[in-house]
C-alpha cells in the first residue's frame, strides 16, 4: 500500500472535545522512520492532563495541535538515512518518550527521567498514534513479535511497560499475595502480571462495578472488594491477620495508597504506580515499626520494555485482553469520551487491517 500525501490526526483542545485535523504525512529523516500507525489506547493521563485540560506540565506538557496518543504501534513503511537496526515492514512498538540519548538517565534506557530539552513525547510535544502515520525515532523503538498482535503492542507502549517496572522494583513470586488498589487499565494489568508470575493469592480494591465485574470475567482475581471501613480487615482476615507480602496502588487516591500500606504485612513491599493525589500516613505505625518500603515507580526503561515483550510470548499471555471497546479515528470523540466516563477497560483506536505484515 503507497504512503498518502496526507493524513487524518486526532488533537485535544482541552475542553472535553477531540478535532480531527488533516496533516502532511512526514518524511522520515537521518535515524528516523515512517511507521503506519496500527493501534493506539488511550491513557488516563491523556484524559487527566489533555482532554479535560490543558494542566499539563513538564513532562506532562501538551503543546496544542500536537497529535495525541502516546501508546502506539505499528508497521514500518518508509525508512530514513542511517538506520542501524529496523527496517520497512518490521512490526513495531513506540517507546512514548523520544530521550535525548547521551544524558545519564538515557542512557540507563530511562527516557522518561531525560530532563534535557531536546526530550520530547510523542503525544505530547510531537505528534503521536493517533494519526494514520508517526514520524518516530529509530532509538524509541521495540521490536513486535509476530505472535503478539499490534494491540498487545500498544498496551506495552504505555500500561504494562509501567506495571512491569513496578513489580521488577517490589518482586513478586509464588510465595506472594498481592493487593492492587485501584482496577483501571493500569491496575488490571497489574493483576495479569502478577498471575503470570505466579502470585498465590491476588485482591483487588475498586469501586466502579464495570472493573470488578471485568477483573472477575478475565479471571484475574480471586477475591475483589469495594473501598470501606471495613475492607482493611476484610483483606487482613483473608491472609490470617498479617496482610499482604506486596501491594501495588493504581488508584492515585490518599485512601487507596493507605490501604495499599496498611493491609502490607511486615517487611513487605508497596509501589506506588497511580499519578497525582496525596497521601496521608503514620510514618511509625504504617511503616517504620513494620519495616515497610514503598517504591515509587515511573513507565518503564527501554530494555525493561524490551525484556517485557520476550516475556509475554513465552508465558502466552496477551495485554489486548484488557481491550474491552475499539474505535476506528473517525470515532476518536467516542473513544475518549469513554474513557473519561471510566465505565470500560482499556479503549483502543484501530487503524486497517490488524493482520498487515
Amino acid at each position: 500500500m503507497a504512503v498518502k500525501m496526507r493524513m487524518k490526526g486526532a488533537i485535544l483542545p482541552g475542553n472535553s472535545t477531540v478535532e480531527l485535523k488533516d496533516f502532511e504525512v512526514p518524511k522520515p529523516g537521518f535515524g528516523q522512520v515512517l511507521i503506519r500507525t496500527k493501534a493506539t489506547t488511550i491513557c488516563g493521563s491523556d484524559i487527566r492532563c489533555i482532554y479535560r485540560e490543558h494542566t499539563g506540565k513538564g513532562p506532562e506538557g501538551y503543546i496544542p495541535g500536537m497529535i495525541a496518543g502516546h501508546e502506539p504501534c505499528g508497521l514500518i513503511v518508509e525508512e530514513g538515512e542511517g538506520l542501524r537496526r529496523f527496517k520497512k515492514g518490521d512490526r513495531v512498538i513506540v517507546y512514548h518518550i523520544s530521550g535525548c540519548g547521551v544524558c545519564n538517565n538515557c542512557r540507563r534506557g530511562y527516557y522518561i527521567s531525560c530532563t534535557s530539552k531536546y526530550r520530547a513525547a510523542y503525544g505530547w510535544q510531537r505528534n503521536g498514534g493517533m494519526g494514520e502515520y508517526i514520524l518516530a525515532d529509530e532509538k524509541d523503538l521495540i521490536a513486535l513479535p509476530d505472535e503478539l498482535t499490534y494491540k498487545d503492542g500498544a498496551q506495552v507502549a504505555c500500561g504494562f511497560g509501567t506495571v512491569y517496572e513496578a513489580i521488577e522494583k517490589i518482586g513478586i513470586s509464588g510465595n506472594d499475595a498481592v493487593l492492587v488498589t485501584g482496577l483501571g487499565p493500569v491496575g488490571l494489568a497489574a493483576l495479569m502480571l502478577s498471575k503470570a508470575l505466579g502470585a498465590n493469592m491476588l485482591i483487588g480494591v475498586e469501586m466502579n462495578d464495570y472493573r470488578i465485574d471485568l477483573a472477575k470475567k478475565l479471571g484475574l482475581v480471586d477475591h475483589v472488594f469495594k473501598p470501606g471501613d471495613d475492607t482493611l480487615n476484610k483483606i487482613l482476615e483473608l491472609t490470617n491477620g498479617q496482610g499482604v507480602e506486596r501491594a501495588i496502588d493504581c488508584s492515585a487516591s490518599d485512601p487507596g495508597r493507605q490501604l495499599a500500606i496498611r493491609a502490607t504485612k511486615s517487611y513487605g513491599k508497596i509501589a506506588f504506580v497511580g499519578e497525582g493525589g496525596t497521601c496521608t500516613f503514620n510514618p511509625s505505625p504504617d511503616i517504620i515499626h513494620g519495616q515497610k518500603t514503598i517504591y515509587g515507580s515511573w513507565v518503564t526503561s527501554l530494555w525493561r520494555m524490551e525484556e517485557l515483550v520476550d516475556k509475554l510470548v513465552r508465558w502466552n499471555i496477551h495485554p489486548d485482553k484488557l481491550i474491552t471497546h475499539e474505535f476506528t479515528l473517525d470515532r476518536a470523540p467516542e473513544a475518549y469520551a469513554l474513557m473519561a466516563s471510566g465505565e470500560c477497560g482499556k479503549v483502543a483506536v484501530v487503524f486497517g487491517d490488524q493482520d498487515e505484515k
